[in-house]
This record gives structure tokens, C-alpha cells and sequence, in this order.
């Protein structure tokens, strides 16, 4: 239990590049989908299929997908940052601004600035020998499941299993959120024959990185913080 317990507290993503001469044996791909299997689903729909590409082709196709920078995303990601160590502890939420270009860390930004900024706009998907793609019919939802609610966090049992297999195999783990929506999503449907009545739920990249993954600092809330007992606000056992 100790040892499932570390795992969880020291998964984390690296965004940096993976090492494409080194390719993922297809023993440990297959146990980490056999870890997606056994995610926990609603009313056991198990509502996902799952694309393997390790083609080198198709991941430079996909690679040089342009992702267009979100409005949206930076002005509510901005919300989330601590600009010091110290203010990241304090509030044991969010990440630290100096992850982000500078352009996305000035609350007054003007997006027609951040457009402009080369090193903000830059962002080459990082070299990986393989990817795989959770994709998922939003037609199917979990019976009585407003907004298909339970079809959502059945995906992301899916996500964490994998991601745990991943990590405990030493291979790298990262969730590549921009390749899953709008026009973005349409080119990696037609690169990959995805039908067009199936939605991508989350892609991520898998490999060994190229060099030590950089410790960040990882904050969480206490469990006394988020717990109460019996009643809400009640913090007494």
C-alpha cells in the first residue's frame, strides 16, 4: 500500500522531450492499457477506445499540428499561478508562473501581444516514440447522467490507471490537452481515420526522457483541509 501510495505522490507530467531512439517494448504498452481496462466505468460501459501510434510518420504529422493559444486558457490560467516558492506553499494550489512564457504572466495581457510574442507562439509538440489516444462516443452517456457527468469521470479513472502503469514502469506520462479540441482535433481525427462521431477524450505522450525530469515544486492541501466529518464544516472526528 506504502508503495502505491509513493507512486501517486511522485507521479507528475514531463512536458520536456522523450527519447525517440528508445521505443516503448510492447509488453509494458500492453500492460499499460490492460491498466485502462480495469478503470473503473459507469454502469460498466467501458465508453473509450484507445489509438496506439508509434508510426514516426504519423507523429511528425501530428507534431507539426499548429495549436492556436487560448483566450480562454491564459486569462483563466493566470488565476492559478504563484509567482515565488513561498506563495505556492502558502496556498498549496495551482503552479508557479515561471512555467509559463512571460507574455501569459501579466494579468492586464492583450492577446493580440501574446499573438505576436515568437517565444509564446512557438510551441513544437516535444519528440516522443509514441502517443496514444483515448477517444470516446459523447452519444453514449451513462444512464441518467446530466452532461454525461459519470461518462467524463469514467474517462479519467481511465487516465490516472494508465498514468499510474506508466510511471511505475518508469516510462513518462503527459497529457497533451491541445490536440483534443476544436479545429485541432479535426486535423489529428484525419491523420489517424478517426470517425468523425467519436470525440478525442485525451491524447498524451509516452517515452523515456532525455535527461533528469526537472523537479518542481508539488503542492497539495492537507487532508484536514479538504475533510470534514459528518456534516459539512465540521472538522471533528
Amino acid at each position: 500500500m506504502n508503495e502505491l501510495l509513493k507512486l501517486m505522490q511522485e507521479r507528475q507530467s514531463v512536458r520536456s522531450p522523450l527519447d525517440t531512439k528508445r521505443p516503448i517494448a510492447g509488453n509494458d504498452l500492453l500492460l499499460i492499457l490492460e491498466a485502462g481496462r480495469w478503470a473503473p466505468t459507469a454502469h460498466n460501459m467501458q465508453n473509450f477506445e484507445i489509438i496506439v501510434v508509434n508510426n514516426i510518420n504519423l507523429l511528425e504529422a501530428i507534431g507539426n499540428i499548429k495549436r492556436p493559444i487560448s483566450e480562454t486558457f491564459i486569462r483563466e490560467n493566470y488565476m492559478q499561478l504563484s509567482f515565488s516558492e513561498e506563495e505556492l506553499r502558502k496556498k498549496k494550489t495551482g503552479l508557479l508562473a515561471s512555467m509559463f512564457p512571460p507574455s501569459w504572466r501579466n494579468p492586464d495581457f492583450r492577446l493580440d501581444n501574446i499573438l505576436n510574442d515568437d517565444s509564446s507562439m512557438q510551441r513544437p509538440l516535444p519528440s516522443c516514440p509514441a502517443m496514444m489516444f483515448v477517444v470516446y462516443n459523447p452519444a453514449n452517456r451513462a444512464p441518467a447522467s446530466e452532461g454525461d457527468f459519470l461518462g467524463s469521470l469514467s474517462l479519467g479513472c481511465v487516465m490516472e490507471n494508465m498514468w499510474l502503469m506508466a510511471n511505475s514502469l518508469g516510462i513518462c506520462f503527459h497529457i497533451v490537452s491541445s490536440l483534443s479540441s476544436g479545429t485541432v482535433e479535426n486535423e489529428v481525427k484525419s491523420i489517424l481515420n478517426i470517425p468523425q462521431n467519436l470525440s478525442i477524450a485525451f491524447p498524451c505522450r509516452l517515452g523515456y526522457s532525455v535527461s533528469t525530469p526537472i523537479k518542481r515544486l508539488r503542492v497539495r492541501r492537507d487532508v484536514k483541509d479538504f475533510t470534514y466529518f459528518n456534516k459539512y464544516g465540521s472538522k471533528d472526528l
